[in-house]
């Protein structure tokens, strides 16, 4: 269960990075509009949320009394550099947290915002979490480019061509993850 998630968050992650490399600062702190939250937001966020669910996770409940969570949706951030400052804190805690897993942890109860969660749950709530918030990071990058995006998935129009060399494979048992990574992130 470890690794399939910690392929999934590195995934998410290396998704956030393809889409800050294709923007400029600017446009990292760039809101659509006034209830929407910049990239810059988001990423800020996800810190607050990252440090405050894995540190001391086993232990002590994931919202922890030091978190300013209403502070993460304000202007903070002055700099690409502070950001990914942040972006890789939070990404550091957490897989620290996940590295630290015995198989005997995965079905104690921790507790968020006083809720108990098994290890496997918490993991799977911060996932899905993390990926919302992902989702939103590559599609604001994605309206920022307008046609001048490039595509972190397969393109339009180029499924066919995808499936042709896909099947034109042997079959293997890898995680879908792998090619991802592989190309684009150094372990």
């Amino acid at each position: 269960m470890n690794s399939n998630c910690i392929h999934l968050f590195k995934y998410y992650k290396l998704l956030g990075e393809k889409t800050f490399s294709q923007l400029n600062d600017e446009q990292l702190f760039a809101a659509p509009n006034s209830t929407c939250n910049s990239i810059s937001i988001l990423v800020q966020h996800l810190w607050g949320n990252m440090m405050s669910r894995w540190t001391d996770f086993l232990n002590s409940d994931g919202e922890k009394e030091w978190r300013n969570r209403d502070e993460e949706f304000e202007s903070i951030l002055q700099s690409r550099d502070e950001m990914l400052v942040k972006w890789n804190e939070g990404w550091a805690c957490l897989f620290k947290a996940l590295g630290s897993l015995q198989e005997a942890d995965y079905q104690k109860i921790i507790y968020i915002r006083k809720q108990g969660h098994t290890v496997t749950d918490a993991i799977h709530r911060q996932l899905a979490h993390y990926a919302y918030h992902v989702g939103q990071i590559v599609y604001a990058g994605k309206l920022i480019k307008e046609g001048h995006w490039e595509s972190l998935s397969i393109p339009k129009n180029e499924s066919d061509a995808y499936n042709r060399q896909k099947f034109s494979q042997q079959k293997e048992t890898i995680h879908f993850t792998n090619e991802y990574l592989n190309k684009g992130m150094k372990e």
